[in-house]
């Protein structure tokens, strides 16, 4: 335990809804030093990301600095002058939508900023634990799904995921570095995204305004609480490291 209370992690996107339940859960329960990064986009709403920042700093164990990851520069010193032993990234823009209306945001935070992180990893091979999404698997009508299985991403955020992962492989084979990918499939929970469906409809019932109802009601979909993702993350961080 002792080794462990030095562990210093970073993680990005650490004022989005994955990342800061993340930071809380590992603050909380363990002695480990988070070095939290974000580039406080608006997204959706900046007040938020800052109210989710502000509980993280009662920690004292937490350090929060405003940096955009497809800012090589600036990520790679941050990194190097905190001596990060492993990497969570949850930094990405989120949406479908949205990316007809600015593309240019997902390439530049998707493929750019990501690329970055795994060069500023291969430094001194640290880990990185990613999230990807089931969007990877594009329509499928069987299941379960094999993990093994690809569809066609139909959008561009499908996209930039595939090409995270296959990024990943490519870097974990070429420089050893140890990655590992989550293909998070619709979270939701306490201080989510306001622009998910679930707030949306709370919000107009709470408004008593009319609900918009897609596809006539014919249509499921599966959701996962927040709290059993993180339960998992902070699981695989208690991991023995080899």
């Amino acid at each position: 335990m002792k080794n462990r209370s030095k562990k210093k992690i970073l993680v990005t996107g650490s004022a989005g809804f994955i990342g800061y339940h993340f930071c809380e859960k590992v603050l909380k329960n363990s002695n480990y030093s988070i070095y939290g990064i974000d580039n406080l986009n608006s997204y959706y709403s900046v007040d938020l990301k800052k109210d989710r920042i502000q509980r993280l700093k009662k920690y004292k164990n937490f350090h929060f600095k405003k940096i955009d990851i497809s800012d090589f520069k600036a990520l790679k010193s941050f990194y190097l002058k905190n001596k990060i032993d492993v990497i969570f990234n949850f930094a990405a823009q989120a949406g479908v939508r949205y990316s007809l209306v600015n593309p240019e945001s997902y390439i530049k935070s998707n493929l750019k900023g990501f690329a970055n992180v795994l060069d500023i990893a291969k430094i001194k091979k640290t880990k990185i634990i990613y999230a990807s999404s089931s969007s990877v698997y594009g329509d499928q009508k069987k299941f379960p799904i094999k993990e093994e299985y690809r569809g066609e991403q139909k959008n561009l955020y499908a996209h930039t995921k595939a090409k995270n992962e296959e990024l990943a492989s490519l870097y974990s084979k070429k420089y050893r570095l140890p990655l590992m990918g989550l293909r998070f499939f619709t979270v939701y929970g306490e201080w989510g995204r306001p622009d998910m469906l679930y707030l949306k409809y709370l919000q107009s019932i709470k408004k008593n305004k009319l609900v918009k109802l897609y596809n006539f009601g014919k249509h499921t979909r599966d959701f996962t609480y927040i709290g059993d993702v993180v339960d998992i993350l902070y699981k695989i961080l208690m991991l023995k490291q080899k």
